[in-house]
């Protein structure tokens, strides 16, 4: 019993002298590199921000994988001309629009995430228009939607672009 204990202190010793050596160090490099005296409260308010913010249950539902759920829009149109304007592509695909969420979509109003192929302006500098079924980009976007006389839509004036991926 007496041996055990004496682990448990020098385990907690260890632990301890970790923790010190690991603030002296933080405290001794923010000042060679700001050329400030440091803010020490600060730090260790943002140290513990940051590790209660590793263990936020949020975060932990962020973490899990989770397949989204997909969803079917009655207003596929005004969100396909709605990302053809923001993205500046010259058309986009409504076979492969593809609306998915993660929320909860029993609730009135829920975030979701709109992924559709685009297609390129045809090249008019040449002497030949080429008319491509291939799509040029694979596009992103942000939305809302909402139920609206029991029909689910996604707000046009609430889609923002996140990425526009150039296919090859």
């Amino acid at each position: 019993m007496k041996c055990d204990n004496m682990k448990l202190s020098r385990v907690l010793i260890v632990i301890v002298l970790f923790v010190a050596f690991f603030e002296v160090g933080l405290m001794s490099s923010y000042t060679i590199v700001t050329s400030e005296v440091p803010d020490v409260q600060g730090l260790i308010d943002m140290q513990v921000e940051k590790i209660t913010g590793i263990f936020n249950s949020q975060s932990v539902n962020d973490v899990l994988v989770k397949d989204p759920t997909p969803i079917n829009i009655t207003n596929e149109q005004e969100v396909a001309l709605s990302i053809e304007n923001l993205s500046n592509v010259d058309g986009v695909d409504l076979e492969t629009m593809n609306i998915t969420t993660y929320d909860d979509t029993d609730v009135e109003e829920f975030n979701v995430t709109i992924e559709s192929n685009a297609f390129d302006s045809p090249n008019s500098t040449s002497s030949q228009i080429v008319i491509s079924q291939d799509p040029s980009y694979k596009v992103v976007s942000q939305g809302i939607a909402r139920y609206v006389n029991g029909e689910l839509n996604v707000d046009p004036d609430s889609i923002k672009i996140t990425s526009i991926l150039r296919l090859y």
